[in-house]
């Protein structure tokens, strides 16, 4: 009886003990909820889309968007008249008016759009700020054409909203994924998109190997290509959805142990790429970029989808990946020579986040042979003694408002030493 009166205390204790640290969790998570219910300003994104004939899908005119990555940022904007998150457009100026102006445009995908920072912080407008202070004879006004998830190739499209500017100076900011989204195939691969349909407009071959246009298409999501397997939500995921600090935990982690990539699904988009386009089983025969982790973390130290630049890879695939940047960039040059403005290329410090630099030596190589100057991020930071990481948020590789100040200085500085461009 001594015994089983002994055992009965220890359960009890064991049992309140238990009952303690649960209920201690239970609170500890109560706070938290709580916590961040009243510090984090939102939870849910906006990104409102419409869809332009011809152009490709352009976020709706004066609507509001909100972004964040749960961790480092929440902003709120407001889109322009023209569908873009920048200022509303200045009124046309007369000829002889826009001919004493130096108006810049930059151009570019998520990092020209840059919703993780408000209006005001966008690199475009600090260099205008810095260009009234230190060069004001050049008067020099700036506009922002930015675009998530598009190349230079889907941005030609875009420019002929900044040709009434009448601009002098088009800045095109390249980033390491413009050779994907350049290449259809190559974004069919990494996104699970059908080439033949894209939501932008984009160059495809022709019989004779030149180019010609292919419209966007608005039902493009209906030609999706198919996941090898379908992962169920975990039951945790869907009991907790409406916690905000589920929400928080679950990102945190999934920014610090990313994914792995899912080899599956990528031999399945392949297998249905060749099902349904039999003509890219040349360019699909050879050893192919291997796919990105789940959250498309770019690591240096990982054999990337970009690593083949470090290794001067000619097999037909990442050629055919070149030749559609290159014909990109010559349309471009072409249109700016056209509008009479000059061309440059700003390259974004995560350019040179890739082994041997090889991404930025074939840029080089490529923009001197169209004889296009290249603005380079990196070596403004660098000569900074700072570190290229400074320039994006901790958990995500956009640029921080510290990013785009190197981004707006290191473009004031070319049009120091290059002033006739605003001639």
């Amino acid at each position: 009886m001594v015994q089983g009166g002994k055992l009965r205390d220890v359960l009890r204790t064991v049992g309140w003990n238990a009952l303690l640290v649960l209920a201690g969790i239970g609170l500890t998570g109560l706070a938290g909820e709580i916590w961040l219910r009243s510090t984090v300003p939102f939870r849910t994104t906006s990104y409102p889309t419409i869809f332009i004939p011809n152009v490709g899908f352009l976020l709706r005119p004066d609507a509001e968007v909100r972004w964040t990555n749960q961790l480092d940022f929440w902003t709120v904007s407001r889109t322009n008249s023209l569908g873009f998150l920048d200022r509303e457009p200045r009124e046309p100026l007369s000829p002889e008016r826009a001919a004493e102006r130096c108006h810049v445009v930059v151009v570019g995908d998520s990092f020209v759009e840059a919703r993780q920072v408000s209006i005001a912080e966008k690199f475009h407008i600090r260099l205008e700020e810095l260009a009234a202070r230190e060069l004001p004879h050049l008067d020099i006004a700036t506009t922002a054409i930015g675009m998530g998830g598009t190349g230079q190739a889907d941005q030609l499209a875009l420019y002929e909203y900044a040709k009434p500017r009448r601009p002098k100076l088009v800045v095109l900011v390249l980033v390491p994924n413009d050779f994907i989204d350049n290449f259809p195939l190559w974004r069919a691969l990494r996104k699970g998109l059908d080439p033949e349909h894209l939501p932008y407009a984009s160059p495809v071959r022709t019989e004779d190997g030149g180019f010609r246009w292919h419209p966007p298409d608005p039902n493009y999501q209906q030609f999706k290509l198919p996941r090898a397997v379908q992962v169920d939500a975990p039951v945790a995921a869907g009991r907790f959805q409406g916690s905000w600090l589920w929400t928080w935990l679950s990102t945190k982690y999934a920014a610090t142990f990313p994914a792995e990539p899912d080899s599956r699904t990528y031999a399945a988009r392949i297998d249905a790429l060749l099902a349904r386009h039999p003509a890219f089983a040349p360019l699909l025969d050879s050893r192919l970029p291997p796919p990105l982790r789940t959250n498309d973390v770019l690591r240096a130290d990982e054999d990337s989808l970009f690593a083949f630049f470090a290794k001067d890879n000619a097999l037909p695939f990442y050629e055919e990946a070149l030749a559609f940047t290159a014909f990109a960039w010559d349309e471009f040059k072409a249109r700016a020579e056209r509008d009479g403005a000059r061309l440059a290329i700003l390259v974004s410090h995560r350019v040179h986040s890739f082994s041997s630099e090889g991404m930025f030596a074939w840029v080089v190589k490529m923009a001197a042979e169209r004889g296009i100057p290249v603005i380079d991020q990196a070596e403004a930071i660098k000569r900074q003694g700072a570190e290229l990481r400074d320039a994006g948020w901790r958990h995500n590789d956009h640029w921080s408002p510290r990013g785009h100040d190197w981004a707006a200085e290191v473009l004031l500085e070319y049009v120091r030493l290059n002033e006739d461009v605003c001639e």
